[in-house]
């Protein structure tokens, strides 16, 4: 398996092609976007990611990793393009595997390995060979129902479980579930992944590791959504719950986490919709943590705009509020699906107060804040009437906020 091309050049799809390349193989990676093709063939990368452009610079000046906008003839292919939702009820929109299937189709040989890395909905890797076999009638391609036949094609799905700003440590050492459409496919794949993984490569089918991909986020969610939901009612009671749920962590068996703004990035936020999308009578807990989730930026606004009409009615025309963080979680630059964005959005437009926004990890605001201000935290904190803390930031920690101000802080630091 010593040539591999990679589609899809974000989060996942880069450090994964560069830690091919780093370990020797030759690696090609796809993506539509020219900035980021551009940016990768430099030797640089487009991404906040630790440790991750000295390996990319090292691997392109080597020559084993080079970024391409069309794919070449590989010996497997890895695919980690975006997997989002469709109209209001969470449909998955997988136009993007079926454009990545109609692009990989024609370079395809017998013996290749295909690999879906991409978040998906059980049967998304069927539905992939579905696309591949109608472009390719010439090849025969493994079927789930049938796992001891052999075919012209291998493969499989696999899915990442990193975590963002230790990527590259737990690309190499975390166990990788490696579900093969038939057992040869999944031995095959395990041939791709020895390159570098480290961590124990786990047989299984692909439904089964596309469930435990959705399996394992739907869990944190349902987690997250107790201590959420905790958070709510504890305000309700006047009970500070950071200490409600540290004395309840004290017992030996309980291990509550720590509320937030909401859920954010593509993981979390995104996955446990597939499941309820699929069985919609039957995923009752994993829908309720959703809403729960979900809803929990619609409280925290409450609970500003509750400030902003005190401050109203002694005579402050239009505070400013400084919303501190936008990333989906801490010391990141990822806005995907943030809740802290949510929160900016519907403030920007509500346009009840004058609205500032501090991110540390970004240059500048995506289009859909654009109407907002990126300012210092230094800045931020001689102007604003209210603070909202979004989102745990090193930054945010080390600074001691004024006394003079009201701070609704979402996340614990204080």
């Amino acid at each position: 398996m010593k040539n591999i091309c990679v589609f899809g050049l974000g989060y996942i799809g880069l450090p994964t092609a560069a830690m091919f390349a780093h370990h020797g193989a030759n690696v090609v990676g796809v993506d539509i976007n020219q900035h980021a093709v551009d940016t990768i063939n430099q030797g640089k990368i487009h991404i906040v990611e630790p440790g991750l452009e000295a390996i990319v610079k090292q691997a392109v000046g080597k020559g084993t990793l080079k970024a391409s906008l069309t794919p070449v003839h590989s010996d497997a292919y890895l695919i980690a393009v975006p997997t989002p939702f469709k109209g209001d009820d969470h449909e998955p929109d997988l136009s993007y595997i079926q454009a990545v299937s109609k692009a990989l189709a024609p370079l395809l040989e017998k013996g290749d390995v295909v690999i879906l890395e991409s978040t998906s909905p059980v049967g998304a890797t069927e539905k992939m060979v579905e696309w591949l076999s109608k472009e390719r009638s010439d090849l025969t391609f493994p079927k789930y129902h049938e796992p001891d036949n052999e075919a012209d094609i291998f493969v499989a799905y696999c899915p990442e479980r990193v975590l963002p700003g230790k990527v590259i440590e737990e690309l190499i050492s975390n166990d990788r579930i490696i579900g093969g459409m038939t057992k040869e496919s999944t031995k095959k794949a395990q041939d791709v992944y020895r390159i570098f993984v480290k961590g124990d490569l786990l047989e299984t089918n692909s439904r089964t590791a596309e469930m435990a991909k959705l399996t394992e986020n739907a869990s944190r969610d349902v987690s997250i959504a107790f201590a959420n939901e905790l958070s709510i009612i504890s305000d309700k009671l006047d009970i500070n719950v950071w200490d409600l749920i540290e004395l309840a962590n004290r017992h030996p068996r309980v291990n509550i986490l720590q509320p937030g703004a909401g859920v954010g990035g593509h993981c979390i936020a995104v996955d446990p919709w597939f499941i309820v999308n699929q069985n919609p009578e039957e995923a009752k807990i994993i829908r309720s943590a959703r809403e729960i989730n979900d809803n929990k930026p619609n409280w925290v606004i409450g609970k500003i705009n509750d400030q902003i009409e005190q401050l109203k009615s002694q005579g402050v025309e239009k505070p400013t509020v400084a919303l501190l963080g936008l990333a989906f979680k801490p010391d990141i630059d990822d806005l995907r699906e943030s809740p802290a964005v949510t929160i900016a959005k519907k403030m920007l437009e509500n346009q009840s107060a004058n609205i500032i926004l501090v991110e540390p990890n970004i240059e500048t605001l995506p289009k859909d804040l654009e109407s907002g201000k990126l300012v210092s935290l230094v800045e931020a904190m001689e102007i604003a009437d209210i603070i909202g803390i979004l989102v745990a930031h090193d930054e945010f920690k080390k600074e001691p906020l004024k006394n003079s101000v009201a701070v609704i802080d979402a996340v614990g630091i204080i």
